[in-house]
């Protein structure tokens, strides 16, 4: 996901509701209950915002069960949110209730690896979810924009990244619209002059997060398939020729994923302009872009970089809790910098990079929180530069540890376990430690878990063949990090050595055969730090 360019995200948090901390404490529920797939059938119309719901829910008991719920907003005194008036199982009535944004249902006594089914049908207008509303030309649209956890306001769901599941879409809509959806297209029918149903079916599991429909006026482009993968473009009609020309970014960005990453995990890749709030948002298998994405120049590759390279992250690879969303954002903000060193080269890369890590110190100077922040309980303000910036900036200097061969190795390593499914911080840890054989206990200690960063006093002198430099850390905590020194010589050569950077003030003497005019700190960009001053001593 990316926040639109000029948003301030403290904006986004004024103008949302704050979110609960129910659907993270998951874990009583987990213990109990698995969603292995969710079918939800929805009629939508032009008369009203109500929409019509049947969802069945077929779930996998872990344990005995006579209870469970399932996240869902009832009905507001704004006349907003879901009414349910039926859950069926096994074709019979079951008791349920539905308060404080949960539905309970009273079961008959399930068993460990039973499998059920439950069909729960509700209606009502959505608080949030799904975005009813008119776009930009003043057409009406209907759009899904679930992240974190706003799934809950349209559907019945386990609105938490912990809990995956197939879905398939039934979509009953005036015949003027078209819809995408999650999965492949498995019907189009016209149901009468007012109606027409279209079905999409997704068969890899996936979170709520990303478990969404699209409906309204389209101009689609079918691009070409990349291996048998085939990429469409999604637009509104009055921007045909500016988002066919803008979407199609999208091709040599999928063979890069694929060529440096795996196969893609889903089985299409559409790229829809949307009315999602969010610059962009990575819907499994049908990307949302914001509707001013298109503008006919390809100035929204990075986001489109960043959206697709979240099919594997973040999607595919889940992370297990909002806590560790830089699993999904830090790794799209990186893959995004690596498409563009792949397409452009070092210096764009570079670039990219080192305005990242500004981005990131300047959000450091009124925020000290680390990367993995427990104490959040509004999920929204997760979306900050640590979790993007400066998480893109760990995998960058895991990358120089390891080197390029090694750093593919375990990313690639990290996707194939955690494919379809989910992971915590410890478990890339671990699989980076079991593929290169090196302990980064302290790494992911000082750099993710703990707040900071280096800043560095350095003072340098260069008499009698040594070149000393006092090298002090000025911050509260002490880090232990690889410092690239460039030596400059007056004879207009240069080297790079590396020294090993590990006390809050340091004295090192380097012997240099050739007299010193200057040197630079981390001249490649390989370090997430903040240069506090550099001075020769006279």
């Amino acid at each position: 996901m990316q926040l639109k360019k000029n948003f301030l995200v403290a904006s986004l948090f004024l103008t949302l509701s704050f979110l609960t901390l129910h659907a993270q404490n998951n874990n009583k529920r987990s213990a109990s209950i698995d969603i292995i797939n969710y079918t939800f059938k929805l009629t939508l119309s032009d008369s009203s915002n109500v929409i019509n719901g049947m969802a069945d829910v077929t779930v996998k008991f872990k344990k005995p069960t006579t209870v469970f719920s399932l996240d869902f907003v009832e009905k507001q005194s704004d006349g907003t949110g879901m009414s349910v008036s039926s859950v069926l199982e096994g074709g019979k009535q079951i008791p349920f209730t539905q308060e404080n944004n949960q539905l309970q249902l009273n079961i008959i006594p399930a068993k460990p690896e039973d499998i059920k089914t439950y069909t729960i049908a509700y209606q009502g207008i959505p608080q949030d979810g799904l975005i009813i509303s008119k776009n930009k030309y003043g057409d009406r649209t209907f759009f899904g924009d679930n992240w974190p956890d706003r799934a809950k306001n349209w559907l019945p769901v386990v609105d938490h990244p912990s809990d995956k599941a197939t879905v398939e879409w039934d979509i009953i809509a005036p015949p003027y619209y078209q819809t995408i959806a999650n999965g492949i297209l498995i019907e189009k029918t016209n149901l009468n002059n007012n109606q027409t149903l279209t079905r999409w079916k997704m068969e890899e599991p996936i979170p709520t997060k990303v478990m969404v429909i699209g409906v309204a006026r389209f101009a689609t482009e079918y691009l070409k398939e990349v291996n048998n993968i085939p990429i469409s473009s999604w637009v509104y009609p009055q921007d045909r020729d500016n988002g066919f020309k803008d979407y199609a970014a999208a091709v040599p960005i999928l063979e890069f994923m694929i060529s440096h990453v795996g196969p893609y995990p889903f089985e299409k890749l559409a790229n829809v302009q949307s009315k999602t709030r969010y610059g962009g948002m990575e819907n499994a298998g049908n990307i949302f872009y914001n509707e001013n994405s298109v503008t006919g120049n390809g100035d929204h590759e990075d986001t489109i970089a960043h959206e697709i390279a979240h099919q594997w992250f973040g999607d595919s690879a889940s992370e297990l809790n909002w806590y560790h969303v830089w699993l999904s954002e830090g790794f799209a903000t990186y893959f995004e910098n690596l498409f563009f060193e792949n397409q452009y080269g070092r210096d764009s890369f570079v670039k990219k990079m080192k305005a990242d890590r500004e981005k990131a110190l300047r959000y450091a100077k009124q925020s000290q929180a680390p990367i993995v922040d427990t104490t959040v309980t509004n999920y929204l303000m997760l979306l900050n530069p640590n979790s993007y910036e400066k998480g893109s900036w760990v995998l960058h200097m895991i990358r120089k540890e390891l080197g390029d061969d090694l750093f593919w190795k375990c990313m690639q390593t990290y996707y194939n376990t955690y494919k379809y499914g989910n992971a915590l911080t410890q478990d890339l840890e671990h699989v980076i430690e079991r593929v290169s054989g090196k302990n980064f206990s302290t790494f992911f200690k000082q750099w993710v878990f703990e707040s900071g960063h280096p800043k560095l006093d350095v003072a340098w002198q260069f008499q009698a063949n040594t070149l000393s430099l006092d090298v002090k850390q000025i911050q509260n905590n002490q880090f232990n990090f690889p410092l690239d020194v460039k030596i400059n010589y007056a004879d207009g050569t240069n080297d790079i050595t590396t020294i090993q950077v590990s006390e809050k003030s340091q004295h090192i003497n380097i012997t240099s055969k050739k007299n010193v005019s200057s040197i630079e700190l981390d001249p490649n960009t390989w370090l997430f730090f903040e240069q506090m001053s550099l001075k020769q001593k006279i």
